[in-house]
């Protein structure tokens, strides 16, 4: 592994691991008041490493849920990463079986992100930059979510911080600058057909099924929406 990549990684990870900081935070509040303890927290954090799932884990703690719906629903809440994984082998072609199931273990929505805004500035990437890119988001929540839950006591009502709100605008930061990275290579009719594709049938599909899966579908018809009107060989 090449330590300049890795470094590399960290670093184009910052926005990531600072936004994970009050979505960490915000989590961890709302683990005390499901009875999580610290190590608890911080077990969940290491194990599960899954940022919307984790609070979903919380509410159905707190109400009671069987493990197995608990286990389920976690299941459908995190099933677009392995959209994301299959995605992200096509990046790290010729790399080891092993690399890849270690990158694809600590992907998120977030370091997914940041990969593709980096692949659209270099075709190349080196696994070692993406193991900093997905370090930096892992032990930045981990350490959040932990700490969040030593002061949950001093903050009882966390979205009058609008930390609840904190994922969203990190989502919209890193979506509006791969956009504009996007923009200099793609022409902007492409992309707004493929939005507005994932738009409408996000909108559709949300009325028949839950919005996890929504989300998973609409994301595969983007995909092949884009796949269709590429008019590369």
């Amino acid at each position: 592994m090449k330590e300049v990549d890795f470094r590399e990684g960290l670093r184009d990870a910052i926005p990531t691991a600072l936004g994970y900081a009050s979505i960490g935070l915000a989590c961890g509040v709302v683990s005390v008041n499901s009875g999580i303890s610290a190590v608890e927290m911080a077990l969940m954090s290491l194990l599960v490493y899954a940022g919307s799932a984790q609070f979903v884990m919380c509410a159905m703690i707190l109400a009671g849920a069987p493990l197995l719906s608990i286990a389920v629903t976690v299941f459908f809440v995190n099933l677009r990463n392995f959209l994301m994984c299959l995605h992200t082998t096509t990046i790290f072609q010729g790399n080891r079986l092993g690399s890849n199931i270690l990158i694809g273990s600590f992907l998120t929505d977030e370091s997914y992100a940041v990969l593709l805004r980096k692949h659209i500035e270099e075709k190349q990437i080196a696994p070692s930059w993406m193991y900093g890119n997905n370090f930096a988001g892992y032990a930045s929540w981990v350490i959040f979510t932990t700490l969040g839950n030593l002061i949950g006591g001093l903050i009882p009502n966390p979205e009058q911080f609008g930390l609840d709100f904190a994922l969203v605008a990190m989502f919209v930061g890193i979506f509006s600058g791969q956009l504009e990275a996007m923009a200099r290579t793609v022409p902007l009719k492409k992309i707004g057909l493929i939005l507005l594709a994932v738009g409408l049938a996000y909108v559709g599909l949300s009325v028949l099924v839950s919005s996890y899966v929504a989300v998973l579908l609409a994301t595969l018809l983007g995909c092949f929406v884009g796949v269709m009107i590429d008019d590369k060989n």
